[in-house]
C-alpha cells in the first residue's frame, strides 16, 4: 500500500508540468495563486479542528522563516510555471528538478563541506544541463528563455526548502503548509494586481486547470510524499521524486504530443543520474532523523 500511494504521488507530481501548458486562456500567476488559496483552504481545516492554536504557537522564528520559505515559493512558481508555457515540459520539470544540487551548493556557501560523490553528482547534472540548454540555444530562443526560468525556478525551490526546514522546526506539516500557502498566495495575489493579471473569467476548462493542478500536484503529489516519508525514509522519497522528470516527460508526449530531440532526452539522463548521486552523497555524509521535509513545489 506505501508503494502504491508512493506511485500515486509521483503520477500527481509529474502532472504538474502538462496541466500547465495544456490550460488554455489562465496566466501562470493566476494559476500559481488559486493553487495556493485552494491549497492552504484544504490544509487549513484539519488543523484548525485538530490544533485551532497552532499557529499562535508558531512563534517569531516559525512566521519569520515560514515568510522567506511563501516568497521563494511565489517567485518559484513563477518561473517553472512560465517556463513550461516557453520550452517543453519535460525539459523544464527536468531544470526545475535541479534544486538538490542548488541546496548543497547553498550548503557549501554555508561552510558545509561537500563529499566527492556530492560533487560529481553536480557536475554530472550540469553536464545535462549544459546539453539541453546547448540544443536550445541553436534553436528557439523562445525555448532557451525557458529553460533560464526553469533553472532560476530549481535555485529558489532549493531555497524554499531550506527555509521551510527551518519553520519546520517549531511547525508541523498541517500549521507549517497551511501558513506558507496562505502567504504565498498573498505575495502571489500582489504581483497579479500589481501586473494587471485577471484572476477570473477563465472559463470551465480554464479552472478544471485550476482545480486538476490542485488536486494532482498540490494536494496529491506532496501530500502523499509527505505522508510515506515516514515510512519509506527520505532517502527513498528523495530517490523517487526523481521519477517526475520522466514522468511528465510520459505525460506531455502522450497528452501533448510532445516529442523531443535525443540530445534533450541525454541531458534528462544526465541530471537523473546526477541527482540521484547528490541525494545519496548528502544522506551518506550527514545521516539525520527521518523527519517530514518541507512540501516540494512543483
Amino acid at each position: 500500500m506505501i508503494f502504491l500511494l508512493a506511485a500515486l504521488g509521483v503520477l500527481g507530481a509529474s502532472a504538474s508540468g502538462p496541466i500547465i501548458a495544456a490550460t488554455p486562456g489562465v496566466s501562470p500567476l493566476a494559476m500559481a495563486f488559486w493553487r495556493n488559496v485552494l491549497g492552504a483552504g484544504v490544509m487549513a481545516v484539519p488543523m484548525v479542528v485538530r490544533e485551532p492554536a497552532a499557529l499562535a504557537r508558531a512563534g517569531r522564528r516559525g512566521w519569520g522563516w515560514s515568510a522567506v520559505a511563501a516568497l521563494a515559493l511565489a517567485l518559484h512558481f513563477v518561473c517553472f510555471m512560465s517556463s513550461v508555457r516557453m520550452t517543453s515540459v519535460a525539459t523544464a520539470t527536468a531544470l526545475a528538478c535541479l534544486q538538490s544540487v542548488w541546496i548543497a551548493l547553498f550548503q557549501r556557501l554555508g561552510g558545509i563541506r561537500l563529499p566527492w560523490a556530492v560533487a560529481g553528482g553536480i557536475a554530472v547534472a550540469f553536464a545535462g544541463v549544459v546539453t539541453i540548454t546547448g540544443f536550445d540555444l541553436g534553436g528557439d530562443p523562445r525555448a532557451l528563455q525557458g529553460d533560464a526560468l526553469a533553472i532560476v525556478g530549481g535555485m529558489l525551490a532549493g531555497a524554499y526548502t531550506l527555509a521551510g526546514s527551518k519553520a519546520r522546526e517549531t511547525l508541523a506539516t498541517g500549521p507549517y503548509t497551511t501558513l506558507c500557502y496562505g502567504m504565498t498566495a498573498l505575495i502571489l495575489l500582489a504581483l497579479c494586481v500589481a501586473f494587471h493579471v485577471p484572476l477570473w473569467g477563465f472559463g470551465l476548462a480554464g479552472w478544471l486547470g485550476i482545480l486538476a493542478l490542485t488536486v494532482f500536484a498540490q494536494l496529491m503529489g506532496h501530500t502523499i510524499f509527505n505522508h510515506v516519508v515516514k515510512h519509506l525514509g527520505p532517502l527513498t522519497v528523495s530517490t523517487l521524486i526523481l521519477l517526475e522528470i520522466p514522468g511528465a516527460a510520459l505525460i506531455a508526449a502522450l497528452l501533448l504530443g510532445e516529442s523531443l530531440p535525443v540530445a534533450t532526452y541525454a541531458g534528462m539522463a544526465l541530471i537523473m543520474a546526477g541527482l540521484a548521486a547528490v541525494v545519496r552523497g548528502q544522506r551518506a555524509a550527514a545521516p539525520v532523523k527521518t523527519a517530514e521535509p518541507a512540501e516540494l513545489p512543483l
